[in-house]
């Protein structure tokens, strides 16, 4: 069992002040799902763990060791996907899946998804964005890391593909350890085996919708904040 351990990242713009005392830790076997209101730092935690965005402060462990952050990617423990798709638009599904996967077992087994047979001819511009979704958390998902982030991948999907991604995350997990985002919360709840909500620049630990309410995220009927 690999261990991500995250203690007390800092990050401002100028000064603005996003995130204060971030902590968390994350096993492969697990899902952490991270909550907070637009703006509150979700996305530049993320890329701060990742190394695409410089914290100013973080300490990261893996396995109890110290890592700088840019050297997860060169070391390939760790994918990240972000909110917006970052695949190019004119290629069909069909090439893209040798880009990521060079061995044909690989790639047999992005090809024969499911979901994946029957969109592998179109190009990406032609799929919905739940089609869209699901195949870039499989791309994501099935690279040789032990670590991967998930930021919102539920976010504007349909009810179908919501499950799909859903049961998808459950089988990464038997092997990986995920860290995920998204206002879906009821979506992120039923899949995550610990949470934590940033609120004022601080992180704090939740385990329910009642969490979610007695901290301000939701309000008592709410769907999404």
């Amino acid at each position: 069992m690999a261990t991500l351990q995250l203690y007390k990242a800092k990050k401002s713009f100028g000064k603005k002040e996003v995130l204060k005392e971030v902590s968390f830790k994350v096993e492969t076997g697990k899902i952490l799902g991270i909550f907070g209101r637009n703006g509150c730092g979700k996305s530049t935690l993320l890329k701060m763990v990742f190394g695409t965005l410089k914290a100013s402060e973080i300490e990261l462990h893996l396995n109890g060791i110290y890592m700088n952050p840019l050297n997860l990617i060169p070391k390939k423990k760790i994918a990240y996907l972000p909110q917006h798709s970052f695949l190019p638009i004119n290629d069909k599904v069909r090439d893209i899946i040798p880009i990521y996967f060079p061995t044909q077992e690989k790639q047999d087994r992005i090809f024969y998804d499911p979901q994946i047979a029957v969109i592998s001819s179109k190009k990406v511009s032609e799929l919905s964005i739940g089609q869209l979704r699901y195949f870039q958390v499989l791309l994501i998902g099935n690279l040789d890391r032990e670590f991967l982030l998930f930021d919102e991948p539920f976010s504007m999907i349909d009810p179908l593909y919501k499950v799909k991604i859903s049961e998808l995350l459950f089988q990464l997990q038997q092997h990986k350890g995920i860290i995920i985002t998204d206002h879906y919360y009821e979506d992120v709840l039923n899949i995550t085996t610990k949470n934590i909500i940033l609120k004022d620049g601080i992180s704090h630990s939740i385990s329910s919708k009642e969490d979610l309410e007695s901290m301000n995220y939701l309000s008592k009927n709410s769907e999404i904040t």
